[in-house]
């Protein structure tokens, strides 16, 4: 076969370029790198993205810069993220409410969260907690679910907001259990808290880092969590799942890169990020924060987000909830 001159300069330059490529992949990371968290500062997802930007500048010898971009529930900071550079040069911390369940509650998010992310690795999770007020009947999931069916409607149960994690969490265990609890939507966990407190609402779910000083201080009783293990925080609060199996409804939280990346790239984030999160202090940390270290291969992580998008939404379906 005859290489013409106009199709052979591009496969020359390909061969130049060939060598200063691997050279740019295997010096990275040679300036520092942007981690892109999509919600505030201050809460539990930029806590831990902070914890793990520090240990990943200790292990590659480079600055890992948060960058917060809040807004519509994190899709406008992964749709920065999604159109940045595949470099290896901007990384996404995100949660599974932002990349799980925000593609069905969203008429438009702005990114795919499978094709414009190469998944690195699962950072951690954090269970949310069904909480009631002290002097709520039911002592147990078991008591709750016998009541709701006795009175379906009857109880309620409060929630950030429409289409917030603990809203959706609510309508898993409505759908799981076969029963009917009616919906109180708030404007943030705290008010929907207080109101719990307060004896207004009688139940909520919440993320634990939000609950735990209300469960300690006895201003709130715990009656499961929503993780399929119990967890070392509060190991005296049984699971969801002892009563219904399979009830499985944790916030997690992982780390990304842009889809295209070279894979060296990933390959050296990937070890690094297992590095970082088998520090000894680590676990300490992410503790504090009321959050369990997972870590994964980028396929196990491709693969529990998969099977989350399913299940969230069928769970956002059966809700109606849905956001323009």
């Amino acid at each position: 076969m005859t290489i013409t001159r106009r199709a052979a300069l591009p496969l020359i330059g390909s061969a130049l370029a060939a060598p200063g490529l691997a050279r740019a992949q295997a010096d990275y990371p040679s300036r520092p790198v942007t981690v892109v968290v999509p919600q505030a500062a201050g809460g539990a997802n930029d806590i831990i993205g902070r914890l793990v930007a520090e240990k990943l500048s200790e292990v590659l010898g480079q600055r890992f810069v948060i960058e917060n971009k809040a807004g519509a529930g994190g899709n406008l900071g992964s749709q920065a993220a999604a159109r940045a550079t595949p470099d290896g040069y901007t990384l996404l911390v995100t949660i599974s409410a932002s990349q799980a369940i925000n593609p069905a509650l969203y008429a438009r998010t702005g990114f795919d969260p499978v094709k414009d992310f190469a998944p690195i690795s699962m950072l951690g999770t954090v269970p949310n907690v069904l909480v009631v007020n002290p002097n709520f009947e039911a002592k147990t999931i078991a008591d709750l679910i016998r009541m709701a069916k006795e009175k379906p409607g009857f109880y309620q149960y409060a929630s950030a907001g429409n289409g917030t994690l603990n809203h959706l969490v609510g309508e898993m265990l409505k759908s799981r259990a076969g029963i009917d609890l009616k919906h109180i939507p708030y404007r943030g966990i705290a008010p929907a808290l207080a109101d719990v407190i307060a004896g207004h609402v009688p139940m909520t779910f919440a993320n634990l880092p939000a609950a735990i000083s209300q469960i300690q201080g006895r201003t709130v009783r715990a009656l499961g969590v929503s993780t399929l293990k119990r967890n070392g925080f509060v190991p005296d609060v049984p699971t969801i799942a002892e009563t219904v199996p399979g009830f499985d409804a944790e916030l997690w939280i992982a780390i990304y890169g842009v889809a295209g990346t070279p894979q060296p790239i990933i390959d050296k984030l990937v070890a690094a990020t297992h590095r970082a999160m088998a520090a000894p202090e680590m676990k300490d940390k992410f503790a504090q924060q009321g959050a369990e270290i997972v870590t994964s291969t980028p396929a196990e992580l491709a693969a529990k987000l998969d099977a989350d998008l399913k299940v969230w939404a069928e769970i956002v379906k059966a809700s109606g909830a849905r956001i323009e």
